[in-house]
């Protein structure tokens, strides 16, 4: 089973970063790391996409339900630096609306 790679970044906040395909085989890993990171205490992420150069409705699926359980948590999910590819679908769905786009990953959360 896969295992995203994590780091912190801006105090608390630690960024997750899937690469490859955020597709139906890899989006309920990365669902899971998101949910252990706020049942460990981390509730402000921020999803690198920076190397996801394909996402589908399970890999958005699994960034809702991040963002669902950062801020029930009190926290926030963030995107970073996300792909052409995946700006297109996030603007498609209006995702782009409910989960906050940034730069990268230190700026997520740098300005607060």
């Amino acid at each position: 089973m896969t295992t995203y790679s994590t780091r912190p970044v801006a105090g608390d906040a630690v960024a997750i970063t899937p690469d490859g395909r955020l597709n139906m085989i890899a989006a309920p890993r990365l669902r899971d790391q998101l949910h252990e990171l706020v049942g460990a205490g981390t509730t402000r992420i921020v999803v690198d996409l920076s190397g996801t150069d394909f996402i589908d409705s399970s890999g958005l699926g699994a960034l809702v339900s991040g963002l669902k359980v950062a801020r029930q948590a009190g926290g926030d999910l963030r995107i970073a630096a996300p792909t052409e590819q995946v700006v297109t679908v996030l603007e498609l769905t209006n995702l782009n609306r409910v989960l906050r786009v940034h730069e990268s990953a230190d700026a997520a959360y740098g300005a607060e």
